[in-house]
This record gives C-alpha cells, sequence and structure tokens, in this order.
C-alpha cells in the first residue's frame, strides 16, 4: 500500500465561527494522507497521485468559500480529493496554529477520514 502524504501545508485562509476572525484571516495547517493501493510504483508520474495536485485541491477547496467550523473544511477538502484521486482511503487534518484554546498554550484542529 501507497500513501500520499502532503504535511504542514499552509493555507491562508478567512474561516472561523467570529466575524472578526473571518475578517482578518489565518493560516490554516493541512496534513493529507491519500491511500492508493500500488499506484505510483510503475515510477511513472502518470501512474500516480502527484502531491502537487493534492496540494493545489487543498488550496482551491479552502478559497472556493468561506468555513465556520474546521470539521466542515476538512470534510470538503477530504471529500475533494476523494472525487479527483479515487483514494482507498483519505485522512485530513486541519490545525488553527494561532489559536490559544481558552488563552492556553496548545493547538486546535479536527482529523476527518473516509474510509
Amino acid at each position: 500500500m501507497i500513501t500520499v502524504e502532503v504535511r504542514g501545508l499552509r493555507v491562508f485562509g478567512r474561516h472561523g465561527v467570529g466575524e472578526e476572525e473571518r475578517a482578518r484571516g489565518q493560516d490554516f495547517v493541512f496534513d493529507v494522507e491519500l491511500a492508493v493501493g500500488d499506484r505510483g510504483s510503475s515510477d511513472r508520474l502518470e501512474d500516480a497521485v502527484d502531491y502537487v495536485d493534492v496540494a493545489r485541491v487543498v488550496r482551491e477547496v479552502s478559497d472556493g468559500r468561506t468555513y465556520s467550523l474546521l470539521e466542515a473544511l476538512a470534510g470538503a477538502v477530504a471529500d475533494e480529493l476523494e472525487r479527483r484521486f479515487w483514494p482507498e482511503r483519505v485522512t485530513v487534518r486541519v490545525t488553527k496554529p494561532a489559536i490559544r484554546p481558552a488563552g492556553l498554550e496548545g493547538t486546535v484542529g479536527v482529523t476527518v477520514t473516509r474510509p
């Protein structure tokens, strides 16, 4: 089983529940895993899932509209990756590095997995 991974992908977006958060915008960090069977084992790019295309999809979905919840953003990215690349499994994690939950040091994030 080959897993294509894109980790630490920073995408600026205007997502969040609060109006100020959406107006100001912030970075969102995406970690993506696509289980693609043996695609790519031929050593030909046309047989593989290109991680550059995966990164572009993440940015397109994030730029396409505003999401209130990380759950919805991660789900939309996972759905689009499934639609375009037909992975056996896709996992999308989205974190908001600028947020301090309850004023404490830490990171908030959401992970969505499709079969």
